[in-house]
């Protein structure tokens, strides 16, 4: 058996778990977040928040130049607790999320693609979390 390579990433965001949650899987709250640049933006979301539920996060350059399909189906998910998703493209992904004082840290691990650097897919799948962090923050109430 080959065990696969898995990367990583995590963040700890001053608010609750309730309200990361929310604006973790709120379709219209993802738009505004899932980006791991500024020259990029997520123009359309869809998330079926359930086990055997499908997501749809369309991103795209904001020149028109390219665009793609974040998508997938949940494996498993605990509220508040855990999200696991298989990727269309065959790849794993586990969150999760908890609470730590008056933080809640994400921490996700997923299976690399084979395209791009390990150390480039790490750096673009914690921008995008870094975006979820600063985006989170600045919500109010």
């Amino acid at each position: 058996m080959t065990t696969k390579t898995t990367i990583t990433i995590h963040t700890s965001i001053k608010a609750p778990i309730e309200k990361v949650w929310q604006l973790w899987s709120n379709p219209a709250d993802i738009t505004k977040w899932c980006t791991a640049s500024p020259d990029w933006h997520t123009t359309r979301a869809e998330n079926d928040l359930r086990t055997g539920g499908k997501f749809l996060s369309r991103m795209e350059a904001k020149d028109g130049s390219f665009g793609f399909d974040f998508s997938g189906v949940y494996d498993l998910v605990k509220t508040h607790e855990q999200m696991d998703y298989t990727l269309d493209d065959g790849r794993k992904v586990n969150i999760t999320f908890a609470m730590q004082g008056n933080e809640t840290t994400i921490t996700q691990t997923f299976e690399p693609e084979s395209e791009n650097p390990i150390d480039m897919q790490r750096d673009g799948w914690q921008s995008i979390l870094d975006s979820f962090k600063r985006y989170a923050e600045a919500q109010k109430g």
